[in-house]
């Protein structure tokens, strides 16, 4: 993929997940599933898959869990070329702790993400996704995210993290980040967590500077406040298998509908629908079938799915 040709590129780290399988405590040992994690790179599979020219920026350990995660993304269409392979420093590594609560025990500190830094290089795009949980990681990833914020049209997904950081340490740094962005998604929950907003006109309020706002509120829908006004649309009933990644493929499929100037609700509808498609995925990134604008779950056979199968989480945090 020519880096002149780039819709969207999207930077963060994405990790190795080691859950048990079946379900059961680390502590029993016994058979686990390897699968690969990570919010920006999530994005940019599910935009890849909307027919949007996207590439993953990072680093990787020079190691076979990073050629485990690197081939996973390029299955789904994603350009890595942008990828750093480090040879000193792993890849990050993350646990699922099954139990009454599943805990999440992280292996990432000295991880060759975390040494991306303001001179990582970043081709140009139309758009530079960025999420919360990336400055959180180093000194120099803030750095990254503070040269990308000033000097390119950037989404900025909050993505509040509280194994990251606490609320009291991430609530301005997170805000001050967001209201630099041109596009800006959160949910309602984390923003009441963060920063005490009720509603998303509360929201608002506090973000005043980004173009476009999106607050999702789960199962209630989605409100965008842009150049024009204030789009509200619900969100489509959906059986729940599993609430993973689904932020990141709503953001994908919004971001997906602003490049192909779709009208407002159209745009908020792609996100709930690709959202929707995660939420009915046991733990992977769903791989999409579209026809037009509309977007829904494979199903076997079908022609017109894009993408491949296989297996791309991103696990939300217990807060």
């Amino acid at each position: 993929m020519n880096s002149d040709d780039l819709e969207v590129a999207c930077v963060g780290e994405t990790m190795v997940l080691v859950t048990p399988e079946p379900a059961s405590p680390l502590r029993f040992g016994g058979p686990a599933r390897i699968d690969v994690a990570g919010a920006e790179s999530t994005v940019a599979c599910y935009l890849a898959q909307l027919g949007v020219r996207a590439t993953w920026v990072s680093r990787l350990g020079d190691d076979p869990l990073g050629q485990l995660v690197k081939t996973r993304i390029d299955d789904y269409g994603v350009d890595t070329t942008f990828v750093e392979l480090d040879r000193a420093a792993p890849t990050g590594v993350f646990f699922k702790d099954p139990g009454e609560t599943t805990r999440v025990f992280y292996y990432r500190a000295g991880s060759a993400a975390s040494a991306l830094g303001p001179s990582t290089r970043v081709p140009p795009a139309r758009i530079a996704h960025l999420s919360g949980i990336t400055p959180a990681l180093s000194t120099s990833c803030a750095e990254l995210v503070d040269r990308l914020l000033t000097t390119r049209r950037c989404s900025f997904d909050v993505n509040y993290r509280s194994r990251l950081w606490t609320t009291a340490e991430a609530a301005p740094v997170l805000h001050s980040l967001a209201n630099r962005a041109s596009i800006v998604f959160v949910g309602l929950d984390e923003a009441q967590i963060l920063w005490g907003t009720k509603t998303p006109a509360d929201v608002r309020a506090l973000l005043p500077d980004p173009e476009v706002l999106v607050v999702k509120d789960g199962s209630v829908g989605a409100t965008s406040f842009h150049p024009t006004g204030t789009t509200f649309e619900p969100a489509p009933r959906v059986d729940v298998v599993e609430p993973i990644g689904a932020g990141d493929a709503y953001a994908a499929g919004y971001l997906a509908g602003l490049l192909r100037d779709l009208p407002e609700p159209e745009r908020l509808r792609l996100g709930h629908r690709t959202a929707a498609a995660a939420l009915a995925t046991t733990g992977d990134v769903a791989t999409l079938a579209t026809t037009g604008d509309d977007t829904s779950e494979r199903t076997p056979g079908d022609d017109t799915s894009v993408g491949v199968t296989g297996g791309l989480t991103y696990l939300e945090e217990t807060r």
